[in-house]
């Protein structure tokens, strides 16, 4: 459960194989299990979820116990083995996780393409997964967040809204898809198509796209950044990210936009000067007006981050009260002394 992704895909890379949830940071194994996590592929290959099929796990009172097996399927009893993907290292600590690998696909190609809004941008993502293209990944920057990443990794991209997608398969495949994918945006106000079909040229924009975080903060010095992460049926994602960009706009906060938006999950990251209560205060506003937008939408107020000790009101507006009492049931069975992670995704 130590191993971090980068690690296991070095390793099975000569194998032709590779595991595709990349949440960003080298994270490893177990606590990308622990937080359900997913990330820029998601839209392909799913979240943790679906892809960790048995876990070892260390209980409270000390006992290791196996959930799962190497089978893709079964079902023998109750599914163990989700009960604890997610569950933020609430209920037993995971020593080794197994995990589903795929092909190294046979072509792989990124594009980017500029559009004149945010609008446009999400209702091509929208046309994209509606018509059934299946795209590997679909990454939405905003203005202010191509802007950062020009100005820390010196792309030279043109300062617009921006969608950053890849393209997995043969090469006719690809081609395909690349080609449906070139047509739908142009028809929503698309332009700037460009290629980047070397593994040289993707990894340098998909390294501008995971360092995100800290160019933001080295264009807006003093600042610390307030992070959201919500995702939405991907019919309602123009809608939420319209409304919170409006709200956003008006509060002053400098901000920048970053999202899986092919799986309707994004995150609205507000800028706050360090020890700036009162800009912090605006920033958790937002956030939470934004949270709420999500769950009423059918949404969640979380897509990949967890809980943790910061959601956990909203854990309740989500699921409801009867929902969290069984969690809390779960918890007090299997953790009875509440030792793992007290005080995390809701209080007994």
């Amino acid at each position: 459960a130590g191993v971090t992704r980068e690690q296991l895909n070095q390793e099975v890379r000569n194998l032709g194989l590779f595991f595709p949830i990349d949440p960003g940071a080298n994270a490893t194994l177990g606590g990308m299990a622990a937080t359900r996590a997913s990330g820029t592929n998601a839209v392909r290959y799913g979240t943790m979820r679906e892809n960790v099929l048995a876990l070892t796990v260390v209980t409270a009172n000390g006992e290791v116990i196996r959930t799962g097996t190497r089978a893709r399927k079964s079902s023998a009893g109750y599914d163990l083995t989700r009960l604890f993907v997610g569950s933020e290292g609430t209920l037993g600590v995971m020593t080794e996780v197994t995990l589903k690998l795929y092909p190294l696909p046979e072509a792989v190609s990124a594009a980017i393409c500029h559009f004149p809004d945010v609008t446009s941008a999400v209702n091509t993502t929208i046309q994209l997964i509606q018509m059934g293209v299946p795209i590997a990944r679909c990454e939405l920057l905003d203005t202010n967040a191509v802007r950062a990443v020009n100005a820390q990794s010196k792309l030279g991209l043109r300062e617009a809204p921006m969608l950053l997608m890849e393209f997995h398969g043969s090469p006719a495949g690809v081609r395909e898809q690349a080609e449906s994918v070139q047509a739908i945006a142009a028809d929503l106000g698309g332009e700037d198509f460009e290629w980047a079909s070397t593994p040289e040229e993707r990894t340098r924009l998909w390294t501008a796209r995971h360092k995100a975080y800290f160019a933001g903060m080295q264009t807006n010095p003093g600042c610390r950044t307030v992070t959201t992460d919500t995702c939405v049926p991907i019919s309602h994602l123009a809608e939420i990210i319209d409304t919170s960009v409006r709200e956003a706009d008006a509060s002053g906060l400098p901000y920048y936009i970053v999202g899986h938006v092919g799986d309707g999950n994004f995150h609205l990251a507000y800028m706050v000067k360090d020890g700036d209560t009162a800009q912090r205060a605006v920033a958790e506003e937002l956030s939470a007006r934004m949270v709420s937008r999500a769950i009423a939408l059918e949404g969640t107020c979380t897509g990949e981050h967890g809980i943790g000790l910061h959601k956990i009101g909203f854990l309740v507006d989500e699921a409801g009260v009867g929902a969290v009492e069984m969690m809390r049931t779960l918890k007090r069975a299997l953790d009875p002394k509440n030792i793992l992670n007290p005080g995390k995704i809701f209080v007994l």
